[in-house]
């Protein structure tokens, strides 16, 4: 399935290497990791899921595909800035979050309006957000939620 994992784009080292972690269980499991394809936590989720050899799809903020991080292996250009959190969250089946700030927020509440399944790390305490202490503990969710 594919995953959206959203979070912040600047964080600190201890919240990378959780989102890399993240990014390393998800492709183990055999799934697509779907992000804005920048930095913080989509370059560490990218980055988990590409050394466990998975796919990762970046949905841009700006009209450049060379924008992306360098572990992101299909990006898309969207030059549409924060509205691309929408094409974030409606191209995975479920999504996981990771920290983060108001863009993270607004992806969780797009996520859980559209129906999708959410988990959460060490991020916004939302209605409907399964909050979880470990990324195997988020793809596990995701999973069985999504069945």
């Amino acid at each position: 399935m594919r995953v959206s994992v959203i979070g912040g784009s600047s964080v600190p080292p201890e919240t990378a290497a959780v989102a890399e972690e993240l990014g390393e269980r998800l492709a183990n499991r055999g799934h697509t990791v779907v992000c804005g394809g920048l930095g913080g936590v989509m370059e560490a989720v990218c980055r988990g899921a590409r050394e466990a050899g998975g796919e990762t799809i970046g949905i841009l903020p700006t009209d450049r595909r060379s924008d992306a991080n360098p572990h992101v292996t299909v990006p898309i250009a969207t030059g549409m800035g924060h509205a691309r959190n929408a094409v974030v969250v409606m191209n995975g089946d479920a999504a996981i979050a990771v920290d983060g700030s108001h863009g993270t927020l607004s992806e969780i509440g797009m996520a859980l309006a559209h129906g999708r399944a959410v988990a959460g790390i060490d991020t916004h305490d939302v209605p409907g957000l399964e909050a979880v202490g470990s990324p195997g503990e988020a793809v596990d969710y995701v999973e069985e939620a999504v069945r």
